[in-house]
């Protein structure tokens, strides 16, 4: 009998499969559409104002070789502060850090299209660079944590699609609101993106854990310096005349100089900011020089094609 009422009885419900992500999120899919958001207009935004530029020469005083700082500055502020995403986000928090991040990236850009001269304009665009440069290794980052690990490939190609989608629809967008409304769109219209991407973060970004640790200081100050100092050359060179101008000498030994004392306070410093033993990683290795042969030639193209073709070419911005 008692054998009986035992097979009779059903058996209890298997347990819930135990979710393999680091973060586990209530509403994966509206997250995902909210840190897409925050890369696509983040990656927007290096390619945006470009087209918009012989307008912003106009409007702000500035001469066909100051201008090109409007879209320099960006990438520049954003080269050097990509770099402490990491220490960052440790120290207040992935969460935080992401949210600062968004907030500092709508109000810079409203900032930039209240710009009344080309000192402003740049400021604020400094301002603009650096939180966009926390933006995007954190929007990986949280695809990575929020998904379990069969599932990461097929995040990462979806995160690949903003970054395909920005440097395509920029100039588009850009030459559509120059031509259709005002240059200081191209700015404006983060606000209303911000805003939604903002509210969605707010209600379900999760947090990894605030962890302390140093920061490498020396070697930041390096990398900075080596940064600017290379970018000063390439941006003043043409104007200058290149190796006949004092100042270009000055600017690529300061940039060398630094960026070797770089390389070797990373190979030998007590505590650099990258860990050495990334750099034992060969499939990492190789991946950052294809990044940097793809980043030169994307780059490069996109900043030069939209000036060339309107102002060589002569072809309408829309």
């Amino acid at each position: 009998m008692a054998t009986a009422a035992a097979a009779s009885t059903p058996a209890p419900p298997a347990p819930p499969p135990v979710s393999g992500a680091a973060l586990p999120v209530r509403n994966k899919g509206l997250l995902t559409f909210g840190v897409m958001l925050a890369t696509i207009i983040q990656i927007l935004d290096t390619t945006i104002a470009n087209v918009a530029l012989p307008h912003m020469q106009t409007s702000l005083g500035a001469t066909a070789d100051t201008i090109t700082w409007v879209l320099t500055s960006y990438i520049v502020a954003s080269a050097i502060a990509i770099p402490i995403t990491g220490w960052v986000s440790d120290r207040i928090g992935s969460r935080n850090l992401f949210l600062i991040s968004i907030v500092g990236f709508v109000v810079s850009s409203a900032l930039c299209g209240m710009a009344q001269n080309l000192e402003e304009m740049v400021a604020f665009r400094i301002l603009q660079g650096i939180s966009a440069a926390f933006m995007n290794p954190l929007s990986q980052t949280v695809m990575l944590d929020i998904n379990e690990p069969k599932d990461q490939q097929r995040a990462m190609a979806v995160w690949g699609m903003g970054i395909m989608i920005g440097p395509i629809l920029g100039p588009v967008l850009g030459g559509y609101l120059t031509e259709n409304f005002n240059w200081r769109w191209v700015f404006y219209v983060n606000l209303p993106l911000g805003a939604v991407c903002l509210a969605i973060l707010w209600w379900l970004l999760p947090s990894r854990p605030i962890r302390k640790r140093g920061f490498d200081l020396f070697g930041f100050s390096l990398l900075a310096i080596g940064i600017g100092a290379l970018q000063l050359m390439l941006d003043r060179g043409q104007g200058e005349d290149w190796f006949g101008s004092l100042e270009i000498w000055i600017e690529m030994l300061l940039a060398v100089t630094a960026l070797w004392m770089f390389a070797v306070h990373m190979a030998t410093g007590r505590n650099p900011m990258f860990e050495r033993n990334l750099w034992k990683n060969g499939n990492l290795v190789t991946a950052l020089a294809f990044m940097q042969v793809v980043g030169v030639v994307m780059m490069a193209t996109m900043a030069l094609l939209p000036p060339m073709l309107q102002n060589s070419l002569r072809l309408s911005g829309g």
